[in-house]
């Protein structure tokens, strides 16, 4: 018998069923998401989640897991939305939870790694989105790959991957003190050597380290002067 069966369920799932399989998420991400939703417009509810069903597998006792759109989960309940729908990947309901667990790391379906990259105990991943922790690392990752600093990428968990290396590197007090100068150095970091084996790295080899985007930003906003001079400007 097969288990992997990517059954869709048109029928609404309660979002707080819904079992995280990773311990954190970034909260700038969900807000993210939560402007999205709102910026709609005709779309009606029904239609919306249609287009955003969320994968989950059946685990022990016939819980649901939730193996990826954790911020998208967590959005829609922050926008008092109960319920989603679900596309089931895989069936699971009759392995023993120790066994469940193994082939859910064998798959790359579970982060269960902290706000400090620590790896935990699967006993310890919340029971739902609501519970789900806030790390700012990966709020800074997804600022990252939204301003270009590396490409999505099918690796499971990517931006928790970058978000260790960003963690290692700049310090809790610079991220809260001014996300958009460390999200500026998050990128020159991003175009470095130093991160050329992370998932969805896009620099060129051999570059050190690329300009800095506030140092891009000014040269953009300065005229060519040969096109000054064309133009009679």
């Amino acid at each position: 018998m097969n288990d992997r069966i990517h059954e869709p369920s048109l029928h609404a799932t309660p979002v707080l069923d819904l079992r995280p399989t990773q311990m954190t998420l970034g909260m700038g991400e969900v807000a993210r998401k939560r402007s999205a939703w709102k910026m709609q417009g005709g779309k009606t509810l029904s239609e919306f989640l249609g287009h955003h069903m969320v994968p989950v597998v059946v685990g022990p006792g016939g819980r649901r897991f939730l193996i990826d759109h954790h911020h998208l989960a967590r959005a829609l309940h922050d926008e008092g939305i109960d319920s989603v729908f679900v596309s089931i990947v895989a069936d699971f309901r009759k392995l023993d939870a120790n066994v469940f667990w193994n082939i859910m790391d064998f798959h790359g379906w579970t982060h269960p790694y902290d706000g400090k990259g620590r790896r935990r105990d699967y006993a310890d991943l919340p029971k739902t989105v609501a519970d789900m922790e806030d790390d700012p690392y990966r709020s800074l990752a997804g600022e990252l790959r939204y301003v270009g600093g590396f490409a999505k990428d099918a690796t499971p968990f990517s931006e928790f991957v970058w978000a260790d290396f960003l963690r290692r590197r700049i310090k809790p007090k610079e991220l809260r003190k001014d996300l958009a100068a460390a999200t500026d150095k998050a990128l020159a970091l991003a175009k470095s050597e130093d991160a050329n084996y992370l998932p969805g790295w896009c620099a060129p080899h051999g570059a050190k380290v690329a300009p800095k985007p506030a140092e891009t930003r000014k040269a953009a906003s300065k005229p060519d002067k040969a096109a000054k001079a064309a133009s009679g400007g």
